[in-house]
């Protein structure tokens, strides 16, 4: 998983300004956002300086004329200030929500384009949280952190600039504690990088068990393992706890830490500037000034403290929404093959000298060869693992072979867009899936064009409108939550029915009646025998009664064709297949014997 590979343990300035030149969209967001903090730094250093020149030129006298429009121009500036405050919180608000937005976007469009490679690997928790948690960390920092960094940096600046040009001896007095908070920070960088790291890949692992509790929750029940999960969950989320308190830990002690320097940095500076003062060197008005310039000089480092941590914290999040973002897709289409129309297949398939590994030197296939006429049905039986659903795969381009080519109609599918073999394939899987929505709805999934009577066409064609019928809302019934609302064997005939509403050329079953009742299957197979008429059509079979009709029937054996023919032709044969055949035969009878009992 993506989530072990070596990080650097520093903070890396190469994922930051990847990030920022991602939200480059945001540049004119950021320069309004950057010119509100400059004025309102100007603001807050111009507060002072007219404190200053109240004390020595009125407060002195007892001039309260003078004090009187020193205090309307500071009414003045207040309103003001807070005019810029207003903005630039709204302004701050808005770039949050829309990085949000657009990482979530982003992500989501390339796990729509990814390959399926991709999702082999990662886990679904870890996708889940690049596009939540990670996402959310990271417009926080961006936004927030722009305004602190750009008022804090024209905060320090100004001053400094400011305190050298009345008192360049007191002035240092200050400046002097930069340093020293620069070491405690490179001291407590490496620490509280690697906790927050540990903190976001355990926050993944939540939110993978969360979702695999909800998915899985009939199964648990089914293996009697809620305690076994609950303990699981519980030693996972005790180590967040630890991992965290640890990570929270280590930014307590920075910040406090600048505080005590600066508290120090404030004490030196009155100290210098009464003798300063008491000298002659100074004035009240000034002593006041560089004492509050010292808190003020103070309060943008320890914001920027503050930033620093949060960085540090993102950097992790950052770190993986981008690995997502410029992950490469595996299967990418040619430019000039995008543009072109290739019109309709008309159903050849031929599988040329073809190999395939996920790993190298591991073959799953070696120099596999297969022709296939448009319109024939072909059957794949065999062992889990031999290799029948990566045929599938390969056929369907959700793979692309190692070695070797695929043609359909005659022609390399490499060198036609995805999209036009994928709109002309009907695709119908073990477990089905359907998505949150009406029937009506997960039908015209494929096609958003269909027609009611195209809807209600496919249904009858798989026999799924009687049982829709009968639903008190029929297809505008809800089917919750990955179809949670109907049951296995309903939920496959409306994905059938969803598979073959765009009138497919070519199809795939991939063990698509292995988990269904006896009657629901009764019902598909009547579907199966109209639906395939004419069409080039794959089956992956778990129960072999359901391919006596195939045209062609191939035993696959460690990616290698054992026997090939039809139904009656393999039983003759008495191999392989009459093996298969007779043990299933037996072991269903026996099956139907013992229900019959319990009957």
């Amino acid at each position: 998983m993506e989530e072990q590979k070596e990080m650097k343990l520093k903070v890396d300035k190469t994922i930051w300004k990847d990030m920022f030149r991602y939200l480059k969209d945001f540049k004119k967001d950021f320069l309004i956002l950057g010119s509100f903090m400059i004025g309102l730094a100007a603001m807050d250093i111009g507060f002072p300086l007219l404190t200053r020149y109240a004390i020595d030129n009125f407060v002195a006298k007892g001039d309260y004329e003078g004090l009187t429009r020193v205090g309307i121009l500071y009414a003045l500036l207040a309103l003001s200030l807070g005019g810029i405050v207003f903005l630039f919180i709204r302004r701050a608000g808005k770039i949050e929500m829309n990085i949000v937005y657009k990482i979530r976007k982003d992500a989501f469009e390339k796990l729509q384009r990814l390959s399926f490679s991709y999702y082999d690997k990662n886990a679904v928790g870890w996708m889940i949280a690049r596009t939540t948690s990670d996402a959310t960390k990271i417009s926080e920092t961006v936004a927030w952190g722009v305004v602190d960094l750009v008022w804090g940096g024209t905060m320090m600046l100004g001053i400094s600039i400011v305190m050298l040009l009345i008192n360049w001896q007191l002035a240092l007095i200050t400046l002097l504690t930069v340093p020293v908070l620069a070491l405690v920070s490179v001291f407590f960088e490496k620490k509280m990088l690697v906790s927050y790291r540990n903190v976001r890949k355990i926050n993944s692992k939540i939110t993978g068990l969360f979702n695999d509790g909800i998915v899985g929750a009939k199964t648990t029940k089914t293996l009697v393992r809620e305690e076994l999960n609950i303990e699981e969950f519980q030693e996972v989320t005790t180590d967040m706890k630890k991992t965290s308190v640890r990570a929270a830990t280590l930014s307590a002690g920075y910040l406090p830490m600048t505080l005590f320097i600066s508290a120090v940095g404030t004490v030196l500076t009155l100290f210098m500037g009464s003798n300063l003062l008491m000298d002659g060197f100074l004035t009240y008005g000034t002593l006041v000034l560089f004492i509050t310039y010292a808190r003020q000089f103070f309060d943008p480092i320890l914001e920027l403290a503050r930033i620093y941590t949060e960085m540090i914290g993102a950097q992790a999040a950052a770190e993986r929404v981008m690995g997502l973002l410029h992950e490469k897709e595996e299967i990418v289409d040619d430019l000039v093959v995008q543009k072109e129309d290739y019109g309709k297949i008309h159903g050849d398939v031929t599988f040329e000298k073809v190999s395939f590994y996920y790993k190298e030197g591991e073959y799953i296939l070696k120099d596999f060869n297969l022709t296939v006429k448009a319109g024939e049905t072909i059957a794949l039986v065999g062992e889990t693992g031999s290799g029948k659903s990566t045929l599938v795969n390969l056929a369907c381009r959700f793979y692309e072979p190692s070695e070797g080519r695929i043609l359909i109609d005659g022609e390399d599918y490499q060198h036609r867009p995805q999209s036009w073999l994928h709109s002309n394939i009907g695709y119908v899987l073990q477990a089905p899936h359907l998505f949150s929505g009406t029937i009506r709805e997960n039908i015209r999934y494929g096609k958003l064009e269909a027609t009611e009577e195209e809807i209600i066409e496919a249904a009858k064609v798989v026999h799924a409108h009687d049982f829709i019928m009968k639903l008190e809302k029929g297809y505008d019934t809800e089917v919750g939550e990955g179809g949670g609302m109907l049951s296995t064997g309903e939920k496959q005939l409306v994905s059938f029915a969803r598979a073959i509403i765009g009138k497919p050329r070519l199809f795939f079953l991939d063990e698509a009646t292995s988990s269904i009742d006896t009657e629901s299957e009764a019902k598909i197979q009547k579907a199966i025998e109209e639906v395939l008429t004419n069409r080039t059509s794959f089956i992956v079979a778990h129960r072999l009664s359901t391919i006596k009709n195939a045209d062609r029937i191939l035993v696959i054996d460690q990616g290698e064709i054992l026997e090939e023919g039809t139904h009656e032709e393999l039983l003759k044969n008495r191999g392989h297949y009459y093996e298969l055949y007779t043990n299933q035969f037996v072991e269903e009878a026996g099956k139907e014997v013992l229900q019959g009992k319990v009957g």
